[in-house]
């Protein structure tokens, strides 16, 4: 543990520390603005708003770090100040604003307290504080590869079993008897294990061996039971050890991934979700977003609203959460703003905002917005209206963009990814690598197996290509039995490198088909930029690269060398 960082508690404080710091130059400004429309309301009454939007700010903000006296001088203030703005009358207003000054005095007395408690106690007393659950479908899996212990005594059977696995992405070990398996277990505990049911020292030894290991260590581990036998008995004791699954020998090694892919929620373990703050109060925005990463969400803050476009394109958040009020462009223009988009018209929008009224509330999201929050915030349910909505939104979008075979993107989502990642890598000045990869004599497996076969085939080379590659790479299915990479930041020889591995192990995979037993291999073009500077002529070079390697006889990769773009 790094004891060097700040806990939560810590950053919770510095931020209150950090609008306390600020509020004596804001109070100032807002006793300037008070003076000048004091004296001649005609000539400034376009710093109203401003005061307005001063008095609506504290509000939120001193609610949100439980400075509640502050935020209720404020709050007074913002009433006020909404009556005045709303009247046509310059003489009545002239009058109506004089309880200002004294609730301006009122808020700087009020600071001046509170400056001298949080001094005094490191500002740490009637902080607000809360612990958020990881929202855990969402985390990060990562591209450390799952370690799975395999516990049976048939060597051989194993060791082309695990061979098959590793192909998979996994991280293999080996044991041949419950007494090493245990060893191994309580030094190093594995992500999942496969487990034999028979051993020489017993008829149940294997899940009787789980059963007792789940007792020592305070919980059941991930296990597979792969056996020879499949009677009542054997799949009972399964049960009671805990075991989630039963595999009869012979086992096929994609049934087997699939399997170790649902007890780890590799399929379902998205990268977290993206959440865009946008708010011109940075501590507002620093604290709602603390609530929202100790959630397990990635978070982006944007002080200044005409950054957008920009946010958009470079985080593509799953949703936007935005301030009602702010100076340069309110939060109803900033969501009219986004909705002109069409690829962001179905993009969650919430307003985060203390404003209370309901009429004003419903007349801002008919813009097109999802909701509506109110500071301050209960963190749970911050958490919960963000979830909703941004885990919809993806749901939605895996609709329209994911093949539903392999759950790779489709083919006009990877190509829309490949101008999006080619204008990062031009902005960013690093390589981008597409690799186009194609099935070598696909229709034969299809016309000699059946097409069912053939989608064995294809989601095996999926399942490959999701757990070998980095979280950052672009996996697509392009077509039939054809496949698009896009790979970031490499260079072609890496990538070269890289997908001769893949060839070579997706090689070895031992598919099946009634009786039959069959391998499968494919072919692949590469080619990079900055060798090739426009999206089309890099699909199209790795495309020719790709016609080469399976002109020159295929199962092999070709990287394109261009003589000019």
């Amino acid at each position: 543990m790094d004891v060097n960082k700040p806990t939560l508690q810590e950053k919770l404080t510095r931020l209150r520390m950090s609008f306390l710091s600020q509020m004596p130059a804001r109070l100032d400004k807002a006793q300037q603005q008070f003076s000048a429309l004091s004296d001649d309301w005609d000539s400034h009454a376009s710093q109203a708003v401003d005061l307005h939007r001063f008095f609506h700010s504290i509000k939120g903000t001193a609610s949100s770090f439980g400075f509640t006296d502050l935020a209720h001088l404020a709050g007074e203030g913002e009433t006020i100040m909404l009556a005045l703005i709303e009247t046509q009358d310059s003489t009545e207003a002239a009058t109506q604003i004089a309880p200002l000054g004294s609730l301006l005095s009122a808020m700087k007395q009020q600071l001046k307290q509170l400056q001298s408690h949080t001094s005094s106690d490191n500002g740490t007393q009637s902080a607000p504080s809360f612990e958020m659950e990881q929202f855990e479908s969402n985390l990060i899996a990562g591209k450390r590869k799952a370690l799975i212990y395999i516990c049976d005594d048939e060597p051989e059977q194993v060791s082309q079993l695990g061979y098959q696995l590793h192909c998979f992405g996994y991280s293999i070990e080996f044991f041949t008897d419950t007494l090493s398996f245990r060893e191994a277990v309580m030094k190093r505990r594995p992500d999942a294990v496969i487990m034999d049911v028979y051993f020489p020292n017993g008829s149940t030894a294997g899940t009787d061996e789980l059963a007792r290991l789940s007792q020592v260590i305070g919980e059941a581990l991930p296990a597979i039971v792969l056996s020879g036998y499949g009677d009542f008995e054997a799949r009972l004791g399964a049960v009671r050890a805990g075991c989630l699954a039963y595999f009869t020998k012979p086992a096929r090694a994609l049934d087997l991934a699939a399997k170790l892919d649902e007890l780890l929620e590799g399929d379902n373990r998205e990268e977290q979700l993206r959440i865009l703050v946008v708010d011109d109060e940075p501590e507002v925005a620093a604290y709602h977003s603390l609530i929202l990463q100790e959630a397990g969400m990635s978070v982006r803050q944007l002080h200044d609203p005409s950054g957008i476009l920009d946010a958009l394109q470079q985080f593509n958040p799953d949703l936007v959460l935005a301030d009602m009020y702010m100076p340069r462009c309110t939060g109803v223009e900033l969501a009219a703003i986004v909705r002109q988009l069409p690829e962001y018209v179905s993009l969650p929008i919430v307003y985060l905002s203390s404003e209370t009224n309901r009429q004003k509330q419903f007349s801002a999201m008919q813009v097109g917005v999802e909701g509506f929050i109110t500071k301050p915030v209960v963190p749970e349910e911050l958490v919960a209206a963000v979830v909703l909505r941004a885990e919809r939104m993806r749901t939605l979008r895996a609709l329209m963009s994911r093949d539903s075979l392999t759950g790779l993107y489709n083919h006009t989502s990877t190509t829309e990814m490949l101008h999006t990642s080619l204008a990062q890598a031009m902005r960013l000045e690093e390589n981008l690598v597409v690799v186009m990869l194609d099935l070598d004599n696909f229709k034969a497996i299809n016309d000699l197996h059946g097409h069912m076969a053939g989608d064995q085939v294809l989601i095996a080379l999926s399942r490959i290509l999701r757990h070998r590659l980095r979280s950052s790479d672009i996996i697509g299915r392009y077509g039939g039995e054809e496949f698009a990479l896009l790979l970031k930041g490499v260079t072609p020889g890496y990538a070269e490198k890289l997908v001769n591995q893949l060839r070579e192990d997706f090689s070895n995979i031992a598919f099946t088909a009634g009786k039959a037993r069959f391998n499968c291999t494919f072919s692949a073009g590469i080619s990079c930029y900055p060798d090739y500077t426009h999206a089309d002529s890099l699909r199209l070079a790795a495309d020719r690269a790709l016609y080469q390697a399976k002109n020159q006889g295929r199962n092999q990769v070709v990287v394109s060398r261009p003589k000019h773009d």
